[in-house]
């Protein structure tokens, strides 16, 4: 046999066989030949799946009294019943925002609530509402250890209430949430502190 025939003999069955290897693979070719391991364990869903909602736990339940929908603090206000039973601490900074701004906007009171409870709660002042009320030198309307007779039947006095309740749950937002600090609008401390905004006679500070 020739070297030429040996040789286009040998191009034929090349042909011939790569022919073979194409026409068996479909668009899988380069697939050919690896059989890649599936792990047994995986199963794929049809149906969707449903997450489970979790059970309210005691401590996640909003009270009745924090689930009030309100469009403004006045409605909230409105809304808001006045506790049959007050308690020392509710007394204590109902009355701050009474005895202080009682003749200011809900806002001006929510404000001055809001700072009694920031106190409170920042370690650098008693750790009560009344501890904070009491503390000497801080509130003007304090006469030793007692606050100044209240009419109780009046607006004023129950507004003040409500305005403790809402500021005490935190239900509405202060306009100068983290105050610490404010004085009358007419004097001016040389206190050094960051000040935040003026709400009707009240300069707020942080």
């Amino acid at each position: 046999m020739s070297t030429k025939f040996r040789y286009a003999a040998t191009l034929s069955l090349a042909a011939t066989f790569i022919t073979t290897l194409l026409s068996t693979g479909g668009s899988h070719a380069n697939a050919q030949g690896y059989n890649a391991p599936v792990a047994a364990a995986t199963t794929f869903i049809s149906q969707p799946v449903i997450q489970a909602i979790a059970t309210p736990q005691a401590d996640d339940v909003i009270d009745s009294q924090d689930a009030i929908a309100a469009s403004s603090l006045s409605e909230l206000v409105e809304k808001t019943e006045i506790p049959a039973d007050l308690s020392n601490e509710l007394e204590c900074l109902a009355g701050a925002v009474f005895f202080e701004a009682k003749s200011e906007s809900l806002a001006g009171q929510l404000a001055v609530g809001r700072v009694v409870i920031a106190r409170s709660q920042s370690g650098r002042f008693p750790a009560s509402y009344c501890g904070v009320v009491y503390q000497p030198s801080q509130f003007s309307f304090i006469r030793g250890r007692s606050m100044p007779a209240i009419n109780r039947a009046s607006r004023d006095w129950q507004d003040a209430v409500r305005i403790a309740v809402i500021a005490d749950q935190g239900t509405w937002k202060s306009p100068v949430e983290g105050a610490m600090f404010f004085h009358a609008s007419h004097v001016s401390p040389r206190w050094g502190k960051a000040r935040m905004a003026r709400i009707d006679g009240h300069v707020f500070y942080r």
